[in-house]
């Protein structure tokens, strides 16, 4: 299975992108992560549903200085990642 996760709030500057990549690899998920220029994180992921599940369930709370206001899921078609990686640019 396939997500596009937008979290928008305070999530950039926190560590956010670290810790969703380090509870995308504990749980066995394959994507990435990355800050956009208005201040969202976007996310892609894949893995297992019960998976990604608690990943999107993470993602509401982040990790402790975070503000989330919004989380907005997209299923979309397998792009067959093999890890899961930090994306430092914004395009």
């Amino acid at each position: 299975m396939h997500l596009s996760i937008r979290v928008s709030g305070k999530v950039q500057g926190v560590f956010y992108r670290a810790s969703t990549r380090d509870k995308a690899r504990s749980l066995g998920i394959c994507g990435f992560v990355k800050n956009e220029t208005d201040g969202s994180v976007y996310i892609e992921a894949e893995g297992d549903k019960e998976k990604l599940d608690q990943l999107v369930a993470w993602c509401k709370q982040g990790p402790p200085n975070a503000q989330v206001e919004n989380v907005e899921t997209t299923e979309g078609k397998l792009k067959n990642f093999d890890q899961f990686d930090i994306k430092r640019d914004f395009f």
